[in-house]
């Protein structure tokens, strides 16, 4: 029997790492106690420490922000939305905490937090929004999310224990395309992940944490019914763009409701403050003026979730007519080409992406897989390469690089990838790590 060096992995560690996964809550370094609520002030029962909480969102925003096709290239918009969020930050109950906003190139609609502070807006919510202050009270209310502790308290009421066990290696669901499920995997690439999906009781908290700040901040209450009409609008008619919003910030008419009573109460002396919104117009021009290009990807979308892939097809060769050099249209015309098994058009929509920005994961990801359908290996090897570089602790591009090495004909370093992968995933049991264990025992590198 061989063993791949560095490893020393038999088929006994094999099945002891497969048995390993079931991990407890104890084994994953959590721990029961009590502490402060940082808004109200009360003792409650907390398993997430502040550098947990930390820790969790620099280990999983940057996958969401890439499944989202990463941070805006239109500079001047990412620091306008950033700015507008950190001129609130001194009035929270938690100003110590890593902030950082960010406008995404995703086009559903939708804003999410992650509880070290990592804040994220759409393109597509951006185009739904009427003014600055509308702006404040969506940042706001994500910021209420991060001070009112809701990721920690659902951590502390086991909601979300597998967020935390999972860690990385969900990304092997997520972005696992291949071995002939392209359709399964590719339709709605890691949308949504690694979101917390809040409960009625967190969404209100943050409402009023949201409306507080944003008034405290010197603007008029009146944006935050704006942005709960606005809400509350969209959730009457649902349309597939908004799916993901309501699936993680459950709306109800109450929302609504609340608001105004706190507008015309608490926050009626804000009234005569501004609502900002030719600033708002000014800096958000450039991306009005992609609004048709958007509609149409938003329409992809609904298409691609309804495996409609022609008519998905359809509403990516519009939007591209429309502005040929968006990375999230290229991106997504070549998953849909992918699909539908035109490899060599996905490839060169991949390639396209690459060049647009090619500091993002995914068009390098998307080109490995075209690779690997067009059977240029080393292709595919030197794109899933450039994933690890771009986007480490994503086990599945590990795997892959072992395919490509493995159709390469490159069996011991091919080999070296899939131990590293087995190991990486915890010895999990999916069809990849079959697959990878298969080869090592075909190889001998197992018994």
């Amino acid at each position: 029997m061989k063993q791949i060096e560095s490893t020393g992995m038999t088929r006994r560690d094999f099945l002891q790492g497969c048995a390993a996964t079931a991990v407890t809550l104890a084994g994953a370094g959590l721990f029961q106690g009590c502490a402060i609520d940082p808004v109200t002030g009360q003792k409650q029962l907390m398993l997430m420490s502040r550098d947990q909480e930390i820790s969790l969102d620099r280990q999983q925003s940057p996958f969401q922000f890439s499944s989202d096709y990463g941070v805006t290239q239109d500079n001047e918009l990412n620091r306008y939305v950033s700015g507008v969020g950190r001129s609130m930050v001194p009035r929270v109950h938690r100003p110590d905490m890593p902030y950082n906003f960010q406008v995404v190139n995703a086009t559903y609609i939708n804003a999410y937090a992650f509880p070290g502070g990592s804040i994220a807006v759409t393109r597509g919510i951006l185009l739904k929004i009427d003014n600055e202050a509308e702006l404040a009270s969506l940042l706001g209310h994500e910021l209420g999310h991060v001070n009112a502790r809701h990721t920690a308290e659902q951590q502390s009421k086991g909601q979300i224990s597998s967020i935390l066990l999972a860690g990385l290696s969900a990304a092997v669901e997520t972005q696992g395309a291949g071995l002939g499920d392209w359709a399964q995997k590719l339709g709605g690439l890691g949308q949504g992940l690694f979101l917390s999906k809040y409960s009625r009781d967190n969404e209100r908290e943050a409402d009023a944490l949201g409306h507080q700040y944003m008034a405290r901040s010197g603007y008029n209450s009146k944006g935050f019914t704006g942005l709960m009409e606005m809400l509350n609008e969209m959730n009457t008619t649902k349309p597939s763009s908004t799916q993901m919003l309501f699936a993680t910030h459950p709306m109800s008419r109450e929302r609504l409701d609340a608001a105004r009573d706190r507008d015309n109460g608490i926050y009626r002396d804000t009234h005569s403050l501004s609502l900002y919104r030719e600033r708002y117009m000014d800096h958000t021009a450039n991306l009005r003026s992609m609004k048709a290009m958007i509609v149409k990807l938003q329409d992809a979308d609904h298409f691609l979730a309804k495996e409609q892939y022609d008519q998905a097809e359809g509403a990516l060769m519009a939007a591209l007519r429309l502005k040929d050099n968006d990375y999230t249209a290229q991106v997504m015309t070549a998953k849909c080409m992918l699909i539908r098994e035109k490899n060599q058009n996905a490839a060169y929509h991949a390639g396209l992406a690459k060049q647009l920005s090619p500091q993002e994961n995914q068009g390098h990801y998307i080109s490995g897989l075209s690779n690997l359908a067009l059977k240029k290996p080393m292709q595919a090897y030197n794109d899933f390469s450039a994933c690890s570089r771009l986007l480490p602790g994503n086990p599945q591009t590990t795997f892959y690089q072992g395919y490509a090495l493995d159709m390469a004909g490159k069996k011991q370093r091919a080999a070296r990838a899939y131990a590293a992968y087995l190991k990486e995933i915890h010895y999990a049991s999916n069809k990849y790590s079959q697959y990878a264990y298969k080869q090592l025992k075909a190889w001998n590198y197992v018994d």
